[in-house]
């Protein structure tokens, strides 16, 4: 097959002795939320299942605690537990026998969500709700027992191995660090002690399950932490972890408290691979490499280089279950690519909810939003080629109806097109790749540069007119608005209004920090090159001292210009941002020296500058722009005229509700919709 040749190392197979690996691509862990679901467990068989079909080699579930202190819900340790696990494997198995399905054993440790947590020294995480209770000599035998009765009952389920967690800041990691463990027995002090707990875990583990079962283990290979572990620990840890019988070894590259990011989109693709190249040449079991890794090229040239024997792609396979068959039979530009964003997948398993995906949101729920052809073909006209419009042309033709998609711009994408101009976003240009393909391939009308009216829609006699027209910017009632200083984002992200040399941004929602992440910046976009990211994140990649970053200052390159960010809330500044990128955003424009700035009442704008006052007290920011980022109104005037001539119509996207602009939101309403027309 043409893409076959053109992936060698892909799609080459893997000996492990005594089992086969059919290619290199594994399917990394992800927690989803329905391992804790009433019924969740059906919805994963058919979950892992579609990934199966999708020409995955191996598979690794979500994290399956070995007790009750060590996770926060799904555990297997019981018959009846083993039951259910069984649903997993007989799908998988059932959809492709060569497709390899391992279990993750993951024991939370110290960040386990209840109240039991255990932890080598009892030393509380920053990020973790309760202080964990420190083990003793019988409490670690107990840990010990529980891992590998855990095994042993994924064997029992039919699975084909199983994954230990090492890494993270969970238990095994803890027992690695000084810092978390204190301890002065045979389990602490020293590094061969301290490194003894998760060597003895795999030791008993394989020793529960037998020689002809997979054991990865997966090892912080670089754990971004001041004065985490050096490089000779690590090569010292995965030689005995081999010796102790991993069949294969995995990388990972933090702990979950480390200031540096590993799988935003702001980090470059296949970041890390290195490090893991490095390793591979001290051992001779396989290694997994992982982080950033989301198209068949990407994979292929990691493997071609010799960083890794197996690629993981975990969110990838959220984003296009298909996404390895399409790459085997040269279907590359139909890949919808996952973007990094973490809106649908991290974001909601660290606050709770179920995992879907931005770009797919059939992820995580296949049972319950399904794409069967359609009854009765209908001809639809679909209003806007933004997010949502794009979304429900693609279900909807793919269902079978005949779809024309209208659209005033002259291309595709609508606020996507200022997304994918934000530095560290440029991910955004794989989804139009892959919209503008699927509506080729489709047959979709695709009428650009057309501003359709409503006695248009009328007289075209459409079944179904679906408006998906967007939203329009908030212009606030300040004095001074139309000043000559002021500016919308559009204007600016778009290119079409020039920014000075100081600025000031009335908003700081997404769109806010994106404005000012756009003007703040100043150089080549970390997100494409390795060597400035690792500048700006502080990150030692040739020298590896400990914890890949420890004694290595950033150094982020900003733009000769001052920046003001503001809000009017009192909040913190960046508050509402999501859980596991807020954060990077905040800490870069801070190092960019940004002034965030929050309680802010906008006064006026003249010639001086923008007025505003905080605290009681008045200032003027002497500033050449003030660039307003002050929300959105949905933009409904077709759908009014349409209601007007008597005509129905459904309304998606932001034109629907602009309270922000949610790409996830719309994406899943319009998926929804057309999945039911």
């Amino acid at each position: 097959m043409p893409g076959r040749a053109r992936y060698p190392e892909l799609f080459s197979p893997l000996d492990l002795g005594f089992t086969r690996l059919k290619n290199r691509a594994l399917m990394g862990s992800m927690h989803t939320g329905l391992e804790e679901a009433e019924g969740g467990f059906p919805r994963l068989a058919s979950y892992f299942a579609e990934r199966a079909r999708g020409g995955v080699g191996m598979i690794v579930t979500g994290g399956i605690s070995p007790n009750a202190e060590g996770g926060f819900g799904a555990k297997l340790s019981t018959v009846e537990e083993v039951a259910e696990h069984k649903l997993i494997t007989d799908a998988v198995h059932g959809a492709d026998a060569e497709v390899k399905i391992c279990m993750q054993i993951l024991h939370c440790g110290p960040l386990a969500y209840n109240e039991q947590a255990v932890s080598p020294s009892g030393v509380k995480s920053r990020i973790a709700p309760h202080t964990p209770h420190e083990l003793d000599a019988e409490g670690i035998q107990k840990q010990l027992d529980d891992f590998a009765l855990c095994a042993q009952r994924a064997q029992e389920a039919g699975y084909d191995g199983v994954e230990i967690i090492g890494s993270g800041g969970y238990l095994l990691s803890t027992f690695l660090v000084e810092k978390t463990n204190l301890r002065t027995d045979e389990w602490g002090g020293s590094y061969e002690n301290r490194m003894r707990f998760p060597i003895e875990t795999v030791r008993r583990v394989r020793q529960a399950v037998g020689p002809d079962f997979i054991v990865i283990f997966r090892i912080a290979a670089m754990d971004m932490l001041q004065g985490g572990m050096s490089w000779d620990e690590v090569v010292l840890l995965a030689k005995e972890i081999e010796k102790a019988g991993a069949s294969i070894i995995s990388t990972h590259f933090t702990w979950h408290e480390s200031a540096v990011p590993t799988i935003a989109t702001m980090v470059p693709r296949a970041a890390f691979t290195s490090v893991t190249g490095r390793l591979r040449k001290e051992l001779t079991v396989p290694l997994i490499t992982s982080n950033r890794i989301n198209m068949p090229e990407v994979a292929e040239t990691v493997l071609a280089r010799g960083d890794a024997d197996i690629v993981s792609m975990a969110r990838p396979m959220l984003a296009d279950p298909d996404l390895v068959q399409k790459a085997a039979e040269g279907r590359e530009d139909e890949i919808n690519t996952c973007i990094a964003c973490n809106q649908g997948c991290l974001d909601h398993t660290f606050a709770g909810k179920e995992v879907t995906c931005l770009v797919n949101p059939r992820a995580c729920h296949e049972t319950l939003l399904t794409y069967e052809p359609a009854a009765q073909t209908k001809s639809i006209a679909v209003v806007g080629a933004g997010p949502a419009g794009l979304a429900y042309a693609d279900v909807a033709s793919g269902r079978g109806h005949q779809v024309t998609l209208f659209d005033a711009a002259a291309e595709i994408g609508g606020q996507l097109n200022l997304a994918k101009r934000i530095p560290g976003k440029e991910e955004f240009h794989e989804t139009l790749r892959y919209f503008a393909r699927i509506m080729e391939l489709r047959g979709v009308d695709l009428r650009l540069n057309t501003r359709v009216t409503a006695a248009e829609l009328k007289a075209g006699d459409f079944d179904e007119i679906v408006v998906a027209t967007g939203i329009e910017p908030r212009v606030p009632d300040i004095e001074g608005i139309d000043h000559e200083k002021v500016s919308g984002y559009i204007d600016v992200i778009s290119g079409r209004k020039p920014v000075g040399q100081s600025v000031a941004i009335a908003g700081a929602g997404g769109i806010g920090f994106d404005v000012a992440e756009l003007v703040s910046h100043a150089g080549v976009s970390g997100s494409l090159d390795v060597d400035v990211f690792a500048r700006e994140w502080g990150i030692d990649f040739a020298n590896h001292p400990r914890g890949g970053v420890t004694g290595v200052e950033p150094m982020v390159a900003a733009a000769d210009r001052t920046v003001y960010l503001m809000q009017r809330k009192d909040t913190p500044v960046g508050r509402g941002l999501g859980k596991t990128t807020g954060w990077t955003h905040r800490l870069t424009l801070g190092r960019r020296g940004v002034k965030m700035m929050n309680g802010v009442e906008y006064l006026k704008v003249d010639d001086a500058g923008l007025h505003i006052r905080i605290g009681g007290e008045v200032e003027v920011l002497d500033v050449d722009n003030v660039i307003v980022c002050a929300g959105q109104t949905p933009s409904r005037r077709l759908y009014d005229e349409l209601v007007e001539l008597g005509l129905e119509a459904s309304l998606i996207g932001g034109a629907f509700d602009a309270s922000a602009l949610d790409a996830k939101r719309a994406i899943n309403q319009a998926c929804h919709l057309a999945a039911a027309v």
